[in-house]
């Protein structure tokens, strides 16, 4: 793990080469990714049984072995126990209500000329959700990603989720039934973007495709932007804790291990004032993590990618996270609260020592689905608003093209927009109608 100090002549260096992460496409990674698409594109079932035979090992006879049959959800949600059905209800109504505050409604106004001015509101038709698998499996990434589509209105929630072997996991399966989702596929990979994106003779094409997924899942999603809309490109997953001297240690180095175990790229970075705070926490992450089960994985992010910060003064602290723009920031200080107008630049920020990034993954209530790499300087969670159109609403009355036919003329003129120019003349009070002869 790394020890950066903000007295440091090579703090920014030091800062810049830990934020960097290779994440431009990758030449090879494209190159099989692409023909996967193409293929998808122009064979439809056919190039998806071949890719699911070859890189999920399943061996399916036609596209409807490809949908998974809608009892299996219904058995699995009676054979989780009565603690997991519990937990898992809860989670559902804490992330529907915290969804349900992000409803917006249609608008509109009229102004002095009468004209009606506002904006239509419509939910997607059908959406493409991918839950990661293979070698785990997220009922969470399940509750995040289709309870707002659910809650924004989205008629059809297509899922698509890779089976960990010839098995599934009941815990996901049960979260998708008390979902009330049917349509669900059991493959993954590109091979399930491209599906999803192109449509095939088993599967109905979507319009935007949502959800995390590796390098081959975020490669495609890349690729068939323009097809379908796309949430985001997910890097890594990261974590930014500012933490003063009262902060509890060891409820800290769980919540810093618990970012490492996501992903040898993970990040999770600790920033304090305080140098025997900081060694403490250092000497303890070291002292717990071997003993986790993810101890290998946990080891791969502390070297490679996580790292400790001391700074001089809370003003330092507030500049860096902003710079870092993480995806999540835990906010273990003092009055935590009070620091929120000063944060530009998070996915999710979580105020106080209670505040466990980890009530976030699961039940707090909005989307874990959150930006990553720093992109949270212009983007934002997941939510119901990615699951909705909006559409523009004009309707001019006779007085409002009165007053507007001149200007909109003389700006489409400017742009050697001839017809535009006539167009709008031609709605005005004194245009002669009979336009055609008086060109040329």
């Amino acid at each position: 793990m790394r020890k950066l100090f903000t007295g440091s002549d090579s703090f920014q260096a030091d800062l810049d080469e830990l934020r960097s992460l290779q994440l431009l496409e990758d030449q090879e990674l494209d190159g099989k990714v692409g023909k996967i698409l193409r293929d998808i594109r122009l064979k439809g079932d056919v190039a998806v049984l071949a890719y699911v035979k070859e890189f999920e090992h399943l061996d399916l006879d036609s596209g409807s072995d490809l949908r998974i049959d809608p009892e299996l959800l219904a058995t699995s949600w009676e054979k989780i126990s009565e603690k997991e059905r519990n937990a898992l209800s809860l989670a559902i109504e804490r992330i529907e209500t915290f969804h349900n505050h992000q409803i917006e409604s249609s608008w509109s106004y009229k102004d002095e000329q009468n004209n009606l001015l506002g904006q239509q509101i419509a939910p997607i038709n059908r959406v493409g959700v991918y839950i990661p698998g293979g070698k785990a499996s997220y009922p969470s990434t399940a509750l995040m990603t289709v309870i707002p589509a659910k809650v924004a209105g989205v008629k059809e929630i297509a899922v698509a989720t890779p089976l960990m072997g010839q098995h599934h996991n009941d815990l996901l399966f049960a979260a998708l039934f008390k979902l009330g989702i049917e349509e669900i596929y059991g493959f993954g990979g590109a091979q399930s973007i491209g599906a999803l994106a192109f449509g095939t003779e088993s599967i109905k094409r979507v319009d935007k495709i949502v959800g995390p997924g590796g390098l081959y899942v975020t490669a495609a999603k890349r690729k068939v932007f323009g097809f379908v809309g796309i949430d985001s490109i997910a890097g890594p997953t990261e974590l930014v804790i500012f933490a003063d001297s009262g902060a509890p240690l060891d409820w800290l180095v769980l919540d810093f291990l618990s970012q490492a175990e996501h992903d040898p790229s993970a990040q999770s970075i600790l920033i304090s004032q305080d140098r025997e705070y900081i060694d403490k926490f250092v000497a303890r992450v070291y002292e717990v993590f071997p003993k986790l089960s993810r101890q290998e994985i946990i080891g791969q992010s502390l070297e490679a990618r996580s790292a400790v910060i001391q700074v001089s003064s809370d003003e330092q602290a507030i500049d860096i996270i902003n710079k870092i723009a993480p995806e999540h920031l835990q906010l273990c200080v003092e009055r935590a609260d009070e620091y929120l107008d000063q944060i530009q630049n998070a996915g999710a920020i979580f105020c106080g020592n209670y505040s466990t990034e980890s009530f976030g993954d699961y039940l707090a209530g909005p989307s874990h689905v959150l930006p990553t790499f720093g992109s949270a300087r212009f983007s934002s969670p997941l939510g119901v608003y990615d699951f909705v159109k909006k559409s523009s609403v004009v309707e001019i009355s006779q007085e409002g093209a009165s007053l507007l036919s001149e200007p909109a003329s003389i700006i489409a003129n400017s742009e050697g927009l001839e017809a535009h120019a006539l167009a709008s003349r031609i709605r005005g009070p004194d245009f002669n109608s009979n336009i055609f002869k008086q060109l040329n």
